[in-house]
């Protein structure tokens, strides 16, 4: 029997407007798949194992409603380090990078640089004689390459700087050198409740001009080590001056005191990677009650990444490493634990 003219038109219209709907189903179809995948597997990648269960047990305990170690969102802190916790801290801090730069920037305006120490050894590239020069002449080199200037001066310096400064191992930006386990983990605590904080005995205006766009770590929840800065009108506007005087360090027994002062809340969860931040972690798991959790990542992947601990000059893992297993913290395994650690591998 013969279709009519009229019906074999409309089928035509029915057949042709669902072949145009179909990428947009196949689409929804990913879209759909991916987030069933991310509910399936929040840190996909983190190898399977007793690290990952670890910290999906420990959500799961406080944010499981009528539970014994249930935490209301508002006390679910977690505090993470910066260098070598969230990105690279090696062969050096990416701060101190940023001030060795600025002082080659700034040498043709002091030449009296070219025979005074530190600022000798960073323009001869002599990295051992600027070792050698120890605490006192890094707290100079900051001094000089981060003060003098204006606050949103020194965000636009550092602006700048991050925006074409590249890694010499990995020749990518610094912003670039995040783990993304860990970019993973702090999206995973965000979505079960928790607030996010940098605490970093880096400067807090190096680390807040980016830290949103690259961790999703706004300005207001990053605690780090501070210069003094002097409020005053300059050409009838109020401005911020750097000055060059260290105000606060946060850096090992200083973390607990930033956290104090800053946050305001004793943390539930820690996150770091060194020596620095073992005063962090005993702060918030010991002597406390509830669920508790410190972690620390470990750096063995030297064909990745790098392989450090006790020796190292920067993020030197000893006194915290041997904390760990008698705290019964979690220390991540680089090799063994992470499918991948940055996004471009």
């Amino acid at each position: 029997m013969a279709m009519p003219r009229a019906l074999f038109g409309v089928n035509r219209r029915i057949l042709l407007s669902s072949l145009a709907m179909l990428p947009l189903l196949s689409a929804s179809l990913r879209s759909t798949t991916a987030e069933a995948q991310a509910q399936r597997d929040p840190l996909p990648s983190w190898n399977d194992g007793a690290t990952k269960s670890s910290i999906l047990d420990f959500v799961a305990r406080v944010t499981t409603q009528g539970g014994p170690y249930f935490v209301p969102p508002d006390q679910r802190i977690a505090t993470f380090d910066n260098d070598g916790t969230l990105w690279v801290e090696q062969p050096m801090y990416v701060q101190l990078a940023f001030a060795l730069d600025r002082v080659k920037a700034m040498a043709p305006m002091h030449p009296e640089w070219k025979t005074k120490q530190p600022f000798a050894a960073v323009l001869d590239g002599d990295l051992k004689a600027l070792a050698a020069s120890g605490e006192k002449g890094l707290v100079e080199i900051i001094a000089v390459t981060h003060a003098g200037m204006t606050t949103a001066e020194f965000e636009k310096i550092v602006t700048d700087w991050l925006a074409t400064a590249r890694d010499h191992r990995f020749k990518r930006p610094y912003t670039e050198l995040v783990y993304q386990p860990m970019l993973e983990l702090l999206a995973y605590l965000r979505a079960s409740g928790f607030k996010t904080f940098i605490v970093s005995g880096g400067g807090i205006e190096f680390m807040r001009p980016w830290t949103e766009r690259i961790y999703g770590i706004p300005p207001e929840q990053v605690v780090g080590s501070s210069i003094k800065t002097r409020f005053e009108i300059k050409d009838g506007a109020p401005t911020l001056f750097r000055l060059p005087d260290i105000n606060f360090i946060d850096d090992k027994s200083g973390k607990p005191i930033g956290i104090n002062e800053h946050i305001g809340r004793r943390p539930i969860a820690a996150f770091g990677n060194s020596d620095g931040d073992l005063e962090m972690l005993q702060w918030t798991t010991l002597g406390a009650s509830g669920a508790r959790f410190g972690l620390i990542v470990h750096h063995t992947d030297a064909e990745r990444e790098y392989a450090y601990d006790r020796d190292s000059h920067f993020g030197k893992l000893d006194v915290a490493l041997d904390a760990a297993a008698l705290n019964r913290w979690t220390v991540v395994d680089m090799k063994k634990d992470w499918k991948r650690i940055f996004a471009f591998d």
